[in-house]
């Protein structure tokens, strides 16, 4: 005769298991995607009629990426890069360069006295359906980098600080010298691929 082995009784097993699964779903941290801190611009009300703004093309800085991610600003081929440098160039315009946006001088009150700059221009951003989404983050940054160097360079020329360091008043007076006007159309398709 055989003899019986005992064996452990296993019917809680199910629900062991399932309350440690339930503890480290609730314990556990996601990492969650922030996306793009963009301000958008208010609805427009239903009853105001919308106007189509003309741009002089010497405010407009137009920076295109193709499914190829391959970036071209102004028609120019240019690595990613190039772009911070090109966009201060642009909205600078230090020398009065013809091809960049008209300057314009405005009195900003002390410290800043008389200040020439670019209050038309527009940063125009484009891309292709195709386009990988690093592309278009990897442009956006350079961007907004650019910006926030020539208000951190402002910053520290007028307030020996750097500009993360003013208070909400200055940083809102530097912004109006260096406004961030960055356009995106809708993504097109351009070709360059497939």
């Amino acid at each position: 005769m055989a003899k019986k082995i005992p064996q452990i009784n296993a019917s809680s097993m199910a629900d062991i298991s399932f309350l440690l699964l339930i503890f480290f779903l609730v314990t556990t941290s996601m990492d969650v995607n922030q996306g793009l801190a963009r301000r958008l611009p208010a609805p427009v009300p239903p009853d105001q009629k919308v106007e189509d703004t003309e741009i002089n093309k010497r405010n407009l800085l137009v920076v295109k990426i193709n499914s190829l991610n391959q970036l071209m600003v102004q028609g120019q081929l240019m690595e990613v890069r190039q772009l911070r440098e090109e966009a201060k160039k642009f909205i600078l315009n230090a020398n009065d360069d013809a091809f960049y946006p008209k300057l314009y001088e405005e009195d900003f009150g002390a410290p800043f006295g008389v200040v020439r700059y670019t209050r038309d221009h527009v940063i125009s951003v484009q891309n292709d359906v195709d386009t990988r989404y690093q592309s278009y983050l990897d442009v956006q940054n350079e961007l907004v980098a650019a910006y926030n160097e020539l208000r951190d360079e402002c910053a520290r020329k007028y307030f020996h600080m750097p500009y993360s360091e003013l208070d909400e008043d200055t940083q809102k007076r530097i912004q109006k010298i260096y406004p961030q006007k960055i356009s995106e159309a809708e993504p097109k398709n351009y070709g360059g691929g497939k």
